[in-house]
């Protein structure tokens, strides 16, 4: 019988299956009292089968967003509760499930509705844990500040390449809080955090960057209007990426906006070169067309102009299209005639309703 069977895990055995980092683990037995149930030796750590359970467990609470010390709290009432075996952890039926509830239940804090300037979506009707909706802190040392629990669990899954509870933990913040709110308050602060770790540590952390928006995208992808999948007769909202931005992910948002109002749009992401962007404006005759910049290097404002000159339709009927100009990288000058600079996803999405509830239907050229 090998040595790991008798006694168990070493430490970094156990951080190498979990993907975490056995400082964690340490940290976890140090702090929270979450260590093996027996050393060899009386010294060092060796994980059993149920120790293996229980740190699973804390890893699903922190990457849901629950604080470390309230996991650590749920995990260690489930291990001594009464009637279980010490092989398995109860209430484990997914990413953020809490031990001894009913499938389905996780651990939220109790947030407000809304924030100043950001209204909330609707919200599930869940039993929650009390707590701060916001508080400075960090996911695994991603450089978060103060934000929304969610933006912590997120952050601990990205950097753990955890795919699965990425995937739940979006989907949760879209079905929670609206797209709006999930886009500002939880995917794009997460995104920006991981950026800025991945700009100040060379190339260390572009996995986790890339993992993130991938799920992210595929999250955003999924949106649609609840019970029904059709769309205005309008001509479509045209979306892309100015020459030389590859940041395609908030026109992704807003593509998912639209699609949840139920308006048209085509995506063309990113670096679209201006003659090809002009070939489609002309080909598609759209009611608008929202060009992304994400850095003044990129903002291309003869293109703007260009695009906002271009007409189309009958003669003695022809239209134009409304221009956007979405991202920052646009910030710092006056519009040009005929575009719009929205203020963020919300604006956007509430200035592409009411200009394609004013527009008819008019065949491409």
């Amino acid at each position: 019988m090998s040595d790991s069977a008798t006694y168990g895990l070493t430490t970094g055995a156990v951080a190498r299956r979990l993907g975490v980092s056995p400082t964690t683990l340490r940290s976890w037995d140090r702090r929270y009292g979450i260590g093996p149930a027996a050393r060899e030796d009386g010294r060092h750590r060796r994980w059993a089968p149920e120790d293996v359970a229980m740190l699973e467990e804390m890893c699903r609470l922190t990457a849901s967003g629950a604080p470390p010390a309230e996991a650590a709290r749920i995990v260690r009432t489930a291990r001594a509760a009464p009637g279980t075996t010490g092989t398995e952890v109860p209430g484990t039926a997914g990413p953020g499930a809490v031990p001894g509830t009913e499938p389905g239940t996780r651990v939220r804090s109790a947030e407000p509705e809304s924030y100043p300037g950001r209204p909330g979506g609707p919200r599930r009707d869940r039993p929650e844990e009390p707590g701060p909706a916001r508080q400075p802190g960090s996911g695994n040392g991603l450089p978060l500040g103060d934000v929304r629990r969610e933006c912590r669990g997120l952050a601990r899954a990205a950097v753990r390449l955890d795919g699965p509870a990425l995937d739940a933990l979006l989907r949760d913040a879209v079905a929670d809080h609206g797209l709006v709110t999930a886009w500002e308050e939880v995917m794009a602060p997460t995104l920006h955090a991981v950026g800025r770790k991945w700009e100040s540590s060379g190339d260390r952390y572009v996995e986790v960057e890339h993992l993130l928006s991938w799920h992210v995208s595929t999250a955003l992808r999924q949106v649609m209007p609840a019970g029904h999948r059709s769309v205005a007769p309008v001509p479509p909202v045209l979306l892309a990426c100015v020459p030389g931005e590859q940041h395609t992910l908030p026109l992704e948002a807003l593509a998912a906006g639209l699609s949840e109002r139920g308006l048209p749009t085509r995506m063309f992401g990113a670096a679209v070169p201006a003659e090809a962007l002009d070939a489609a404006v002309r080909r598609m005759g759209p009611a608008a067309v929202v060009l992304w910049s994400q850095a003044r290097s990129t903002a291309n404002h003869a293109l703007a102009r260009h695009v906002a000159g271009s007409s189309f339709g009958v003669k003695g009927a022809r239209t134009r299209p409304l221009v956007l100009l979405a991202g920052p990288g646009w910030a710092g000058r006056t519009p040009e005639p005929g575009t719009l600079r929205p203020g963020g996803l919300r604006e956007a999405l509430d200035a592409l309703s009411r200009h394609q509830a004013g527009v008819r239907a008019a065949p491409p050229v």
